[in-house]
């Protein structure tokens, strides 16, 4: 893709504290804008419909976002053989993909300065859904209790945050069907 990369990193940390291990989660994101021309004549749905790398499930898009959670542990082995966790760290990565209009009329422009801010909004939500399951994942895993051994410990903490993003992806399509992609949120193109 020939789209400038726009890195806005940020950490959001988070020290769960009362016997359980620290955690912590790291947030990266990165907006990935297109090109649109916009030709005299057109309407800024065809232009964006034309210029728009975004394809889901053979449906196009305007706007799109990504996230990804990964997480890492490290535990502490007793004498006994019980293992309890010392440390969680989470990362979160986050892309979101906007049009860029960079040639249109003043009155694509106008339309253009309305519909942005809307489709923006509607986008976030999608990356706070990322948050969210960073979140929820690592303070989970944080205050898993001691495990008879390692191996247990392990298990569980994975199958933690697989549940987690599972349930984090399936509120996200919920959330693309309550507002209908957007469009209860304003993002909507006469």
């Amino acid at each position: 893709m020939n789209a400038r990369a726009t890195s806005l990193g940020g950490v959001l940390a988070v020290l769960v504290c009362g016997g359980s291990a620290q955690a912590s989660v790291t947030q990266e994101h990165t907006l990935r804008p297109y090109p649109v021309r916009a030709q005299p004549g057109e309407t800024l749905r065809q232009a964006l419909n034309a210029a728009t790398p975004i394809t889901v499930n053979a449906q196009r898009f305007h706007g799109h976002t990504r996230w990804d959670v990964r997480w890492t542990f490290r535990w502490w082995r007793e004498a006994s053989g019980r293992c309890t966790l010392t440390e969680v760290t989470t990362r979160l990565r986050t892309e979101v993909q906007l049009p860029e209009l960079r040639s249109a009329t003043p009155a694509q422009q106008a339309v253009f300065d309305r519909y942005l801010p809307a489709l923006s909004r509607h986008e976030q939500g999608h990356v706070q859904f990322g948050r969210d399951a960073a979140l929820a994942i690592d303070q989970g895993i944080a205050a898993l209790p001691v495990a008879p051994d390692c191996a247990t410990l392990e298990r569980e903490a994975n199958a933690l945050g697989q549940r987690q993003l599972r349930d984090h992806a399936e509120r996200e399509k919920q959330y693309d069907r309550d507002t209908r992609h957007g469009a209860s949120q304003g993002v909507r193109l006469e």
